[in-house]
């Protein structure tokens, strides 16, 4: 039942990350206008917004001008109810069960922005991370937020030495400045070993994507920071530790 419930807040919340996804890189305030259907205007009403089934129930189409509503919405609304529901099982009803849900929400958003507006928006960044680091002041104290944040200035560091060595290689922008403040939170959550496997594994799982898309259409650019996301919820979502890494490997 418990299970059922963190899905539900999950898709609860996953609609409310879309419009700030959608919203905050275009400069659009997330509270107004109320949310409406971006081709008639059409104002949605109460029933209209209830996540996953209202996409159902209104066959994927608006109900005043009857376009079609994208697929994004509810994939994105039931994905936050599965990663919802899955960190609760993974970390039951524990305090650090809040830094977790904190930490995937900032993921859903900016993979949401990144994939629509090829940006990370720092208010999001900045956000998270005051969020974050008052949550593990309060839950683990002064001298593991201390820790936290060195290894997330330690990963920080290393994300922006890789960008220098990609730009000399490539000879132009290979990575985003968003990418590379990501890091940092990735390094405040998961620690410095963690944080910089994360990126290692969404490259490896972004490859095979990329080179279809660049096979498709060699000027089209790849988001790095929805790859990122996807390394890092694997690895906080497993609990893997960098020791039973190296056994791995």
């Amino acid at each position: 039942m418990a299970i059922i419930i963190m899905f539900i807040i999950g898709t609860i919340f996953g609609s409310f990350y879309n419009v700030v996804g959608y919203r905050l890189p275009k400069n659009e305030s997330i509270v107004y206008p109320s949310s409406h259907c971006p081709n008639c205007n059409h104002k949605l009403k109460p029933y209209e917004l209830i996540p996953i089934i209202s996409y159902i129930f209104q066959k994927g189409k608006c109900t005043s001008c009857h376009q079609k509503i994208s697929k994004f919405y509810p994939f994105f609304e039931a994905l936050t109810g599965a990663l919802f529901a899955l960190a609760y099982i993974s970390y039951g009803l524990t305090p650090k069960l809040i830094i977790v849900l904190t930490f995937l929400s900032m993921l859903i958003i900016i993979t949401i922005s990144d994939y629509q507006c090829l940006i990370i928006p720092d208010s999001v960044l900045v956000t998270f991370t005051i969020a974050l680091i008052v949550e593990i002041f309060i839950i683990n104290g002064i001298n593991q937020t201390g820790n936290s944040i060195i290894n997330g200035l330690v990963a920080f560091a290393f994300m922006f030495g890789l960008k220098i060595i990609g730009d000399v290689l490539f000879k132009k922008e290979s990575m985003g400045g968003g990418d590379i403040k990501l890091l940092f939170i990735f390094g405040l959550v998961l620690g410095f070993p963690l944080a910089i496997f994360s990126i290692f594994l969404g490259a490896l799982i972004g490859l095979p994507i990329s080179l279809i898309t660049l096979h498709k259409n060699q000027e089209h650019i790849i988001p790095f920071g929805p790859f990122l996301a996807t390394g890092a919820t694997i690895i906080i979502l497993t609990k893997i530790t960098f020791e039973q890494l190296m056994t791995i490997i």
